[in-house]
């Protein structure tokens, strides 16, 4: 079908040679042991850690569930992505959990839960448990994943959804396994470069068709049925489009994800970019480098929600349509649901052969020219499918030849985070499963190609999976309130009460596991809000009862764990082990720290936010957005950034 020319094919070769080219060209440096494998022998620049960061939180997954809400809300959106989307717990890391985290000199995660609980049956017990979980959780971030790129690309190739992620994240496991922490970091730079060109591109080509943002407003009022498009506060309550109207209490969700947020990110830090930093100076920079760079994301996703505005009001200025095709659809095909509508669609595209011929020829004449990209539209509700604005802005309003850069550009984002994702869920397999309780004698070889099967395996997994899901936003919905909840609460106290042990770890995370999985199973359409309460109530009871049901840490192993990570909190008389300059410098550190985490959320938020209403032409909100992050940014400087250590005490 035409959609790509050999200028676009030719850029998508060179991207994917270059990609698996890196993967081999590293991988014997990767090999050298396991450090270099999953940390790149701690020796990694600072700024680059934090770009790859900013590449592991950008994937089409993503981008596309948050265009679809830029689309329907405008600015607003970034407040339904409080969730996670707009990384807001990458504040807390940034002042304090990531840094805490380095200072034990770990590898992964669950290896830090002997750091800080020991090894006895509590601390064996936490570890077993935090890699079990570490694998579940990746198994739905990776059927997220497959969902979202299976949506998109089925859209260019004329294959079903499911092939076409198999493609994509088929080539994502090879460089993968090839090169491991090195790869991730290198390809994530590289992948990064692209990200930024088709930011400017797309944002200029969105810049040009808004004369001013009046007349934009109209549009969107027009085309999404929302009065409020072009404004930044999250009202009380606004419009919303069928299948989406929980998200009508805008103000109260925004209140209800940024609580989950700081709650959420009170646990944070585990993850290999910290353990692989030099410093804690340089948790903080990296993950303020991670934060600025992830600001360019957004101007991307609000220039492909104006194109989106623009394509639909050209493609359908009669809206009765869309629920008619819908209804024709649901009519000749038989129980289709809406966990299959986008494999019907695509079938229906690519194989029309497999429907009757009058419901197709139907679908032709009531959509007329340009049938394909009108359908691709159309969603279960008979309302236009926000989750596939961005790939149909791609295919209708960038031009062929450089559609192959911003096709790449939106792949790199996937495959940024499938490769952090893949290699910090296989340190925890290796380290904390295989080498410690199944083979302890293990050689580096053995260890790296038990690394490989295991990647392999968990791919397998995710696509299974990947097939119960009926949206994007269903699975993302289910990862952060549902899954995340009920692993969050043992999360936290591990870093901030003495009493809290490994046995109060593991039965508090597989309480709050099994909870999350069964809720999946079986109440699968529970509201976020509800799933938060339910999950952060089980993960708590489950929490308190294991850590008084099971013995205590030793008190030599949890003074260890304390004079090394210093953290605030619920100590008792612990902080009497350092001697009275440590104990000043620590609650200075501590005051800065959480001194400066509003003015870190509030600097983030509007950093994301300015862009956005500069390309809507939105001047009165820009100016007040501007002022605010002046403010926040100041702030930032003088309470946290300037106390920085030089280096670590």
């Amino acid at each position: 079908m035409g959609y790509l020319n050999s200028v676009d094919y030719t850029i998508i070769f060179v991207y994917f040679s270059i990609l698996i080219g890196l993967g081999i060209y590293l991988q014997k440096k990767a090999s050298a042991s396991l450090e270099d494998y999953f940390l790149g022998g701690r020796s990694l620049p600072w700024w680059a850690l934090g770009i790859s960061g900013m590449a592991s939180w950008l994937d089409v997954t993503g981008t596309m569930i948050i265009t679809s809400f830029l689309f329907m809300l405008g600015p607003r959106g970034l407040f339904i992505e409080f969730r996670g989307g707009a990384v807001l717990v990458a504040a807390l890391a940034m002042l304090w959990t990531g840094k805490w985290h380095r200072r034990s000199q770990c590898i992964t995660g669950a290896e830090w839960m002997k750091f800080r609980f020991g090894e006895d049956f509590g601390g064996h017990f936490a570890r077993i448990v935090s890699a079990l979980a570490a694998v579940i959780g990746t198994i739905g971030m990776l059927a997220y994943m497959i969902k979202g790129v299976g949506l998109f690309m089925s859209m260019y190739l004329p294959f079903s959804p499911l092939l076409c992620a198999i493609i994509l994240l088929g080539v994502a496991a090879i460089y993968t396994m090839a090169s491991g922490f090195y790869g991730v970091v290198f390809t994530d730079i590289f992948q990064s470069g692209i990200v930024i060109i088709a930011v400017i591109c797309i944002s200029f080509m969105a810049w040009n068709k808004v004369t001013d943002g009046e007349s934009l407003a109209v549009l969107a009022q027009e085309v999404t049925g929302n009065s409020q498009w072009i404004t930044s506060s999250p009202h009380l309550e606004t419009e919303m489009p069928a299948g989406y109207e929980q998200y009508r209490h805008l103000f109260m969700f925004a209140l209800f994800y940024l609580m989950r947020n700081v709650f959420g990110g009170l646990g944070t830090g585990g993850e290999p970019k910290y353990f692989g930093a030099k410093n804690d100076r340089e948790c903080g920079t990296l993950t303020f480098m991670t934060i600025f760079c992830i600001m360019f994301r957004w101007p991307m996703m609000m220039a492909f929600a104006v194109l989106g505005l623009f394509m639909v009001k050209g493609m359908f200025p009669d809206h009765a349509v869309l629920l008619q095709c819908a209804d024709l659809i649901k009519a000749n095909v038989t129980n289709v649901t809406e966990n299959d509508w986008a494999t019907v669609v695509s079938n229906i595209v690519h194989t029309p052969e497999m429907y009757s011929a009058e419901m197709v020829e139907s679908i032709k004449q009531m959509l007329g020219e340009d049938w394909v990209n009108k359908l691709y539209l159309i969603g279960f509700h008979g309302t236009i499918n926000p989750e596939r604005i961005l790939p149909a802005v791609v295919l209708s309003e960038i031009p062929m030849g450089m559609r192959g850069m911003i096709l790449v550009a939106l792949i790199a984002a996937s495959m940024s985070t499938f490769d952090t994702t893949v290699n910090m869920t296989t340190g925890f397999f290796t380290r904390d499963l295989y080498q410690r309780y199944f083979r302890p004698r293990a050689q580096n070889r053995e260890l790296i190609t038990a690394s490989w099967l295991f990647i392999l395996f968990v791919v397998a997994v995710s696509f299974l999976f990947a097939h119960t899901i009926k949206n994007i936003n269903d699975i993302w919905g289910w990862i952060v309130m549902g899954f995340g909840t009920g692993l969050m609460i043992p999360g936290i106290l591990r870093l901030y009460w003495w009493r809290f042990n490994g046995g109060g770890f593991a039965i508090g995370t597989l309480c709050g596991l099994v909870a999350a999985v069964v809720q999946r199973l079986f109440w699968p359409e529970m509201d976020e809000r509800v799933q938060f309460v339910v999950m952060a109530a089980i993960g708590l009871v489950g929490a308190i009862l294991g850590t008084f049901l099971t013995k205590p840490t030793k008190p030599e192993v949890i003074e260890n764990f304390y004079k090394i990570t210093r953290p605030f909190g619920f100590w008792g008389k612990l902080p009497e082990l350092l001697d009275s300059k440590k104990r000043q410098e620590m609650r200075k550190e501590h005051r800065c720290d959480l001194l400066a985490l509003p003015f870190a959320l509030t600097w983030q938020v509007s950093l994301f936010l300015l862009p956005m209403l500069i390309l809507i032409k939105s001047w009165q909100a820009c100016g007040i957005t501007f002022v605010i992050f002046c403010i926040a940014l100041m702030g930032l400087y003088l309470v946290w950034y300037r106390n920085l250590p030089k280096d670590n005490y």
